[in-house]
């Protein structure tokens, strides 16, 4: 494989975002053949022969509770948020609608609730906030992983294992909308469009839309190295090479799937990397101004289908103040779409 690296919009955000340092999930490896199992692996082979499951839950706070869940797909365990709300229960005899959160890549399921105010923004709707880990520079994507597939399979993570704990043990119904910042709103896209039906809406603040945007075939932008631009993580593990993989990248790019969000409402917001009337840098935040042509690209491809879109520019740069007003701005359109508001 060459050591071409990954489009430089991409690799920006990541290096810059990147602040501290990310750890991969490699695959265990295998016994020899022969070899009495270890410990370790039979508890792994029971585990997966389990099936996802939660196996600890925390009460935060009033409406806030964490689950455990042990999943076959992470090879391990890992964290959900829950926001619930008022008159939930889980015997209840009705369910109600979700909104799924996402966080950006190098932060966890405790982001949403840590630097906004989601909790006192959903506290008189009726809606299930759920905001699971995605792993650092995880890409809510299922791992190529050198062709060799396995964990961490991020994708198979949400949409299958916690979607279905949800719905079958916390009265989460299937009414649901998805959004997320920066790694997040990759995410909140990609979801929506490689499970056509899943979600009624869609929101993507400052996320990276257009993942091949400038990309020439062959390219080698000198100093732009794996391992400089997420520490701790070969990049190649989740997509492989723009060029040996192209098709793996297609796959997971919303500027390619963008025919399969017909009839999802969609939001995209971002800032163009200077500072606003929210504060930031004195100089240009190039994340965001990266992020920026990034939503354009996939608003226009939008246009071109004929698919609408809501798109909110600004000035604006990479944090969490301007995200915590994208939500605010969005959230009529998210909650309306699943019947929450």
């Amino acid at each position: 494989m060459s050591r071409r690296t990954a489009p430089a919009a991409w690799l920006g955000a990541l290096v810059l975002l990147a602040s501290i340092t990310l750890t991969g999930r490699a695959a265990p490896a295998a016994a020899a053949p022969g070899a009495p199992a270890s410990p370790a692996s039979a508890q792994a082979a029971a585990d997966a022969a389990a099936g996802p499951r939660v196996v600890a839950e925390t009460t935060v706070a009033s409406r806030t509770l964490d689950l455990t869940v042990q999943s076959p797909a992470l090879g391990g365990r890992d964290k959900v948020r829950l926001l619930l709300p008022a008159g939930w229960s889980r015997t209840a005899n009705r369910t109600w609608p979700v909104l799924w959160l996402l966080h950006g890549g190098v932060d966890d399921y405790t982001a949403w609730t840590r630097d906004t105010d989601v909790a006192a923004l959903t506290a008189g709707t009726p809606v299930i906030v759920v905001m699971p880990n995605g792993g650092g520079c995880g890409n809510y994507s299922d791992w190529w992983n050198y062709g060799n597939g396995g964990p961490p399979r991020w994708e198979t993570f949400h949409m299958t294992e916690i979607r279905r704990i949800l719905e079958r043990d916390y009265r989460a119904g299937t009414e649901r909308a998805i959004a997320g910042n920066s790694m997040g709103g990759l995410g909140a896209m990609l979801y929506a469009a490689r499970f056509p039906g899943m979600f009624r809406a869609a929101a993507a603040y400052s996320g990276y839309l257009s993942t091949l945007l400038n990309h020439k075939p062959g390219d080698d932008s000198t100093g732009w190295g794996p391992s400089f631009s997420c520490p701790g993580t070969d990049w190649r593990r989740v997509w492989g090479d723009p060029d040996d993989q192209a098709a793996v990248w297609h796959a997971h790019n919303p500027y390619d799937l963008a025919g399969r969000l017909a009839g999802v409402q969609l939001w995209v917001a971002c800032g163009n990397g200077k500072a606003g009337s929210l504060g930031g840098m004195p100089i240009t935040d190039p994340v965001e101004s990266a992020a920026d042509g990034n939503a354009r690209s996939f608003a226009g491809r939008l246009d071109e289908l004929g698919i609408p879109v809501t798109t909110r520019y600004f000035d604006g740069q990479h944090s969490w103040p301007y995200w915590q007003r994208d939500l605010h701005e969005s959230f009529p359109m998210l909650m309306r779409a699943i019947g929450a508001q």
